[in-house]
């Protein structure tokens, strides 16, 4: 079985010629920016290898292809949030990743709950992940919606 990063490991990326208000920073500290297409890449993988050890039953079928569901569209929806065409689609976009992250942790929350797999260690990255990338996507909502009051003000009063 295939072991997945521990979820303190955070990953530092190039921006290259992004533009600050599209880069994701962590709360504590500007200058250091992780990598969340890597992140999400990963737990992609993860709930592939998960939804892969699900008992073949008319549940376990189920569940795999829902967790399947949630826990791999992040990954593109955060691409195309990169490319968005606005502040507000960008913003749309960023909330559908948060949507699809808590119901792939509900659904791993069931799997557990039924103890439907032998090694947790794939379920416990992906229950730990799943939480810090919803904070992560929670707080980027907020401060991109900040960022565009900010831009609706100045525009009005300017």
């Amino acid at each position: 079985m295939k072991k997945h990063p521990t979820t303190n490991i955070q990953q530092p990326t190039s921006n290259g010629a992004v533009d600050e208000v599209w880069v994701f920073n962590d709360g504590d500290n500007g200058n250091r920016k992780y990598n969340l297409e890597v992140r999400l890449l990963e737990f992609a993988s993860a709930v592939i290898d998960l939804s892969e050890q699900l008992p073949d039953s008319r549940a376990g079928n189920h569940v795999a292809g829902q967790i399947l569901r949630s826990g791999t569209s992040p990954y593109p929806n955060h691409g195309e949030a990169e490319d968005a065409e606005s502040r507000e689609d960008f913003i749309h976009k960023l909330k559908l990743c948060l949507k699809e992250l808590r119901e792939t942790r509900r659904w791993a929350r069931l799997i557990q709950r039924k103890g439907w797999v032998k090694d947790e260690t794939t379920l416990l990255f992906i229950l730990s992940e799943a939480d810090e990338l919803i904070r992560i996507f929670f707080s980027s909502i907020q401060t991109a919606r900040r960022n565009l009051l900010n831009e609706r003000r100045t525009r009005e009063a300017g």
